[in-house]
């Protein structure tokens, strides 16, 4: 019954003290930018500047297939730009450098390291966040003391491949599961947020629309306009 699904998250999420602090931190985050330096139309400082200045919160740098040391430099140039714009940094599946680049957190994927594992290595306040496709990977997210939640894929994405697509209805049953800020993603654009808001999606994780935009801060702007009306 969907009672019960909603009364045993909530079970979880109030018995659950591991990360809560962390929580908090992400709780009036809107618009959260995942960036990837050969996707953007312009460079890695660039994007990330117009986007923080457009009105993103949290940028997370995603680079799967650069060499440690120039993946760490870019890590410390990304900190140094969102720690001057008040926002908050996230290295994509790598505590170690997200430790080493003085991050906020780390945000992982189905396959990597468990959430009670990674936070032993990060300090307490730190945040976690976990992609989820389905409701049981929500369950065990909120049981594991994740931060945040990355709810989707929603639409098909020029940014990473998926086989399957949970879409809307997914966002629905995720806005009714549980309080943890979970951020939609997938394929999200300006002219398709409006239906995420409608499916009940208070928070988005972009990456295209923003990246490869023309003007990042008009398109951020625009974005974080019609999240913050949806509050």
């Amino acid at each position: 019954m969907p009672w019960q699904r909603r009364y045993r998250a909530y079970t979880l999420e109030k018995a659950l003290v591991l990360g809560a602090e962390s929580r908090a931190r992400v709780a009036d985050a809107r618009l959260y930018v995942l960036v990837t330096e050969c996707l953007c139309r312009a460079s890695l400082v660039g994007t990330v500047s117009e986007a923080l200045a457009g009105g993103a919160q949290i940028i997370q740098l995603r680079e799967k297939n650069l060499p440690d040391r120039e993946l760490f430099e870019k890590a410390r140039a990304v900190r140094e730009l969102t720690r001057k714009a008040g926002a908050l940094f996230i290295v994509n599946d790598r505590p170690d450098l997200a430790v080493l680049a003085e991050a906020d957190g780390v945000h992982l994927g189905q396959d990597d390291l468990p959430v009670r594992q990674v936070r032993r290595l990060l300090r307490p306040d730190a945040l976690i966040g976990v992609s989820t496709h389905n409701l049981d990977q929500v369950q065990k997210a909120i049981l594991e003391g994740a931060s945040y939640i990355g709810v989707g894929p929603t639409f098909p994405s020029q940014t990473k491949a998926f086989g399957d697509f949970p879409g809307l209805d997914f966002v629905r049953q995720a806005a009714a599961e549980t309080t943890l800020p979970a951020f939609v993603l997938g394929g999200i654009t300006f002219e398709n947020l409006p239906q995420v808001i409608a499916a009940g999606g208070r928070r988005i994780a972009v990456s295209q629309a923003i990246c490869a935009a023309e003007a990042p801060k008009a398109i951020t702007a625009k974005m974080r306009t019609l999240l913050d009306r949806a509050v």
